[in-house]
Order: structure tokens, then C-alpha cells, then sequence
């Protein structure tokens, strides 16, 4: 079904967006503009951490909250930007006297807690690199990621470190320093105290010479084939961050704005920590999990006027009562903004109607490390559609020829989206994995994977995933993962996954399992292998659903078909099935 548009009026908005005339605006961008609306290194060089903390905390914005953290006990902690370059000042000064050099991996596995914010910029002020993990991974995810990683210090919480990491440490022999961040004193020689080590380091840290091109932040995502990806950004990345922080999210230095994004996904660390303080806004931090009436009674009660989140709490939402919306002052909200997968019509129509602002859906990947097609303050919104490209961002629908190069398509096509390489934060690798790398690009193209086409104006609109990964609740499951660590279990001789469409969350894994001689399906073993699953890889990337089979369908080489498993679940047309084990050719 076609929607209407949406259409915008600036001049009755309450506050005038940063980006009133798009194609203008385009027409006469440049990066170079961009660098120059930051301050840089007082030498030279450029580093995130001095630009969204520092040049604020050493100019008027010294007391301005920074950070409102919310603790699910009713607790309330406020970093202002002084109090934060402190802090990641200690954290900086802290790296050093555990020896990290430049270059080498900090990894943080606790979820929102205070600590991530001094820790984050304290790594990249020390010149190492921040590597977030999802703290609801399973012990195998963690060890996967800390090991390709090459994980030097670790920070986490003493209960994560005795249920998923202690019985991993002899297994890393790179990582030298644990870091506890909820204990007072030192577990043993390895397993630290990091209130008590903050406590003793000093409060001033000089950033040394930071190059752009130098990494920054390491983003595990998960493949279709294959261990999960370590892609790298760099300190440049942080243009993108600013452009898309005042044209995308709007944001005015008087804004409180929400992204609900958990720190172990891109999203967590590119807007809900960099964007908004480099243009010194309060962010709010809600340490608890998505609770309707908890989430509505924050965004009243902190004046929350622009606010970043996913399709799944959108969903959610949609399913509570509209009576319990109404017990709450949204005045102060201006701006909704959404990500991490399609945002159907329906949904954007319903934040009109509820919330009274329709959503405003964009697209962007761990690898394009910032928003590069977007729904904005005062362009139209076409419900169901990405939006348009950011300025500074050339996008296009392209086909792939036999000989590996691409033909850009025109309008109505669909094809894959690609988009011109060189923007700041567009992924400099795959971490140890330049092949895997190289095979992102053709020619002057970034081949993202994903299928859309282009309408006459300008608009793109999502068709679907090229390759077979999973997108539930926000999380990006890689089926090779999950199918491994089923493999993991007595009963189980081969695995497939898939992600099967659900209402809610987007998408649930399911997986389609062969037993071994000797063992016999049933309810009990069903549940067994869920809960195995939940145990090593956590509740977020488990199967939530599993099907005896006698065999799986695969190519003669051996590998798995998932597209026809998930075509026979869903009752579709199988399409090519030449290349599988059996068939005639």
C-alpha cells in the first residue's frame, strides 16, 4: 500500500532545523567545511575524545550535563563535560600505567554503567582502541571476539567476569588486565579494581599527536560465513558524527536527547555517546531494559526533545495501550528518529498519531560507521522509505557484472545499494582480514548487501538483505555462529539457521537441527538445546526455535543452503536449487 507524504512546514516548527533546504545544501557541500567546524588538537592532529569532551569542558560548557545516567533502582548520576575529562583523564593515565601502547584493544562487557564514558574516552585519549561488547553474549561470543580482537584489557563487572570470562582467561593469553568495574578491591593479580585504580590516577592527561587515519573503535558484526568481523574506524570518522548529529538528528546545544541503543552495537557508541556531546547536548542513559511505562515516564520527566531508537521498541510500544501514552507530558519532544531495520508505514504513521511526530526512519551499517541515508527535520517523509542520502554521501542502486565490476541502475531498479567510497567514516578493514575487506568494494563502490531501489525524487526504499544474516531485536545474528555452537552439543551432527519473521522483534533465529545415531527427538531434547544454546551464546543471539530434519539441503561443496530453509519454512519458491547435493544438473 502507498502512503501519502508527509509533508513538513518549517516555518511552524518550534525550533528551526539545522538542514532547511536539502538539495542546497548538497550542492554546495564539502568535508573540508566540516573539519574546519572542529577545533583539532592544540598540535595538531585530530582525536574524538578532545572534540566531543574536552574543548567543551575547557570552555563554557564545563557544567553542563554531559551524561544523565538512570539507574533501574531509581538512581540518578550526572557527568558534566568537566567532570567526564577528569575522569576519562584518570582512565587515560590508567592505560599508560598498565603499559597499553598505542594501537592496542580496550574491550568493555558491562552494559550501561557510568564507568563506560571515562573509560571510552579515556581509551581513545591514550590512543588505544574501544571494542564494545553485548553484554548479553554467551561465553563462546566473548572469547570469539577477545581473541580475534586481540584483547589487552578488559573492563567489565565482577559478574560477568565469574560467569562467562574467569574460565576463558587461560585461553587468552594476550589479555593482561581485567578490570572490574563494581568492586572496591583487587580480585588477584590479573582481576583489578577500577574505582580503586581511578582513585590514585591523575586528573590531567595531555592527548598526544592523533592522526585521523589512526583507529579508534573496533565493532564486531556478525557474517553470514565465517567469524564475526572486526571493522575499524578511525578518529576521522568523528566528521560523519558531527554532520549527521546537526543534520540528521537536529540536534541544538539546548536539546536532552535519548538513544536507546545498547553500547555493544555502533549505534550505542556513534549516537549515544559521540554525536551528542560534540555538539554539547545532555544525553540521557537509562540503565534498565525496555519497560513501556518506564520509557514514556523518561522521556516526560527528563524533557526529552529528541529521541533516537529501534523499529523492535517501536513495535512494542504499538502494542501497549494509547491510554498509557496519555498519562504523559510529551511536550518537550520535537523529534523521533529510528534505525537498525526497516520501519514499516504503519509505524511511522502510528508516532504521528500517538506520539504526535511521525518516526523518522534511517539507513546505515556497522561499516558505514555513521547515518547515510535519512529522513529529516524538514524534508517530506515518505512513509516506508530510508529517505534521502546525506550530504557529502553519493549513493546508488547498482548490479554486479560476471567480471566482478558494477553498473550503476536508474530509477525503479532494484538492485544492491553501493555507495561511493571515501567518506570519513566509512570502515578502514576488516581486523586481519584484507581479502574479506577488498571483497566489500568494486572499484569506487562499497557494496553493502543490502537491496533497494531509488525513486524518481531521490528516495530510497529497502527491499531486503542480499545475504542471509539475521536482524532480531536490534542484534545482527551471523547463522554460522549459532550453528557451531549447537554443533557444540552430543546429540547435534549438523545445524542450519535461519531468521524467521516475527511481529515484534523483527526476526527470530530459528534452527533446524540432524541428531546423531542414538539419539531421538522429542520435547525434552528440544528444550535442552534451547537452553544450550541461551547458555553459551546468551538470550539475544540463541534459537528461540528448533526442528528435528534427517538432513539439511546443501551445495555439493558441502555448504549449507539457508535461503532454502527459510523458503520451505515460509512456503516460498525455492528458486535455483541446481547447485544442491543430489540434484541433477
Amino acid at each position: 500500500m502507498e502512503y501519502p507524504p508527509i509533508t513538513k512546514d518549517p516555518a511552524a516548527m518550534r525550533v528551526q532545523p539545522n538542514l532547511l533546504d536539502y538539495r542546497d545544501v548538497c550542492g554546495h557541500f564539502s568535508w573540508h567545511t566540516v573539519r574546519n567546524q572542529l577545533a583539532g588538537l592544540p598540535e595538531g592532529g585530530l582525536n574524538i575524545a578532545h572534540e566531543a569532551v574536552d574543548r567543551h569542558a575547557e570552555g563554557s560548557l564545563r557544567s553542563r550535563v554531559a551524561i544523565r545516567w538512570l539507574g533501574r533502582d531509581g538512581r540518578t548520576i550526572d557527568l558534566t563535560y568537566g567532570l567526564l575529562r577528569e575522569r576519562s583523564n584518570r582512565f587515560a593515565h590508567l592505560l599508560g600505567k598498565l603499559g597499553m601502547t598505542k594501537g592496542e584493544r580496550v574491550f568493555w562487557l558491562a552494559g550501561r554503567d557510568p564507568a563506560l564514558y571515562p573509560v571510552f574516552f579515556g581509551t581513545l585519549k591514550n590512543r588505544n582502541i574501544f571494542c564494545p561488547l553485548f553484554a548479553a553474549f554467551g561465553p563462546e561470543p566473548i572469547f570469539q571476539r577477545l581473541e580475534r580482537g586481540n584483547a589487552r584489557v578488559l573492563v567489565t563487572s565482577e559478574r560477568q567476569y565469574t560467569r562467562k570470562v574467569a574460565a576463558l582467561h587461560s585461553r587468552l593469553p594476550e589479555l593482561c588486565t581485567v578490570l572490574l568495574v563494581d568492586r572496591d578491591d583487587d580480585l588477584d593479580a590479573r582481576v583489578l579494581s577500577l574505582p580503586r585504580l581511578m582513585a590514585t590516577a591523575a586528573k590531567e592527561f595531555v592527548i598526544p599527536p592523533t592522526d585521523p587515519e589512526d583507529m579508534a573503535i573496533l565493532h564486531f558484526t556478525s557474517g553470514t560465513t565465517g567469524m564475526p568481523k572486526g571493522a575499524v574506524h578511525v578518529h576521522g570518522a568523528v566528521l560523519t558524527h558531527l554532520l549527521t548529529g546537526r543534520y540528521v538528528l537536529d540536534l541544538h546545544p539546548e536539546d536532552v536527547f535519548w538513544c536507546t541503543a545498547d553500547p555493544g552495537w555502533v549505534t550505542g557508541t556513534s549516537y549515544g555517546i559521540i554525536a551528542p556531546l560534540l555538539l554539547g547536548v545532555t544525553s540521557i542513559v537509562d540503565e534498565a531494559d525496555f519497560e513501556p511505562e518506564r520509557w514514556f515516564r523518561i522521556l516526560a520527566e527528563q524533557r526529552v526533545s529528541v529521541w533516537y531508537t529501534a523499529p523492535t521498541a517501536i513495535r512494542m510500544l504499538m502494542r501497549t495501550p494509547e491510554t498509557l501514552r496519555s498519562r504523559y507530558d510529551l511536550s518537550a519532544l520535537r523529534l523521533v528518529h529510528s534505525v537498525g531495520e526497516p520501519l514499516n508505514p504503519e509505524a511511522v504513521l502510528w508516532g504521528q498519531r500517538v506520539l504526535g511526530l511521525p518516526i523518522h526512519d534511517n539507513w546505515w551499517q556497522t561499516e558505514t560507521g555513521g547515518i547515510m541515508i535519512a529522513n529529516y527535520a524538514a524534508v517530506d517523509i515518505r512513509p516506508g522509505s530510508m529517505g534521502l542520502p546525506l550530504p557529502g554521501i553519493e549513493a546508488a542502486i547498482v548490479s554486479r557484472n560476471e567480471d566482478g565490476t558494477v553498473r550503476v541502475e536508474g530509477d525503479g531498479v532494484e538492485g544492491e545499494l553501493a555507495l561511493r567510497r571515501g567518506w570519513p567514516s566509512m570502515f578502514r578493514s576488516y581486523l586481519h582480514e584484507e581479502e574479506r575487506y577488498r571483497k566489500c568494494f568494486a572499484g569506487d563502490w562499497y557494496l553493502s548487501g543490502d537491496l533497494a531501489r531509488r525513486d524518481g525524487d531521490g528516495y530510497y526504499w529497502f527491499i531486503g538483505r542480499a545475504d542471509d544474516i539475521i536482524k532480531t531485536a536490534g542484534h545482527m545474528v551471523g547463522p554460522f555462529e549459532v550453528e557451531s555452537t549447537l554443533m557444540e552439543h552430543p546429540a547435534v551432527a549438523e545445524a542450519g539457521v535461519i531468521g524467521k519473521p516475527e511481529a515484534t522483534i523483527g526476526e527470530l533465529v530459528k534452527a533446524f537441527v540432524v541428531l546423531k545415531p542414538g539419539w531421538e527427538p522429542g520435547d525434552a531434547l528440544r528444550q535442552e538445546l534451547i537452553g544450550f544454546g541461551r547458555g553459551r551464546l546468551g538470550s539475544a543471539v540463541a534459537p528461540k526455535e528448533i526442528e528435528f530434519s534427517d538432513n539439511l539441503p546443501k551445495t555439493r561443496s558441502g555448504k549449507i543452503m539457508r535461503r532454502l530453509l527459510k523458503a520451505r519454512e515460509l512456503g516460498l519458491p525455492t528458486g535455483d536449487t541446481s547447485t544442491l547435493e543430489g540434484s541433477e544438473s
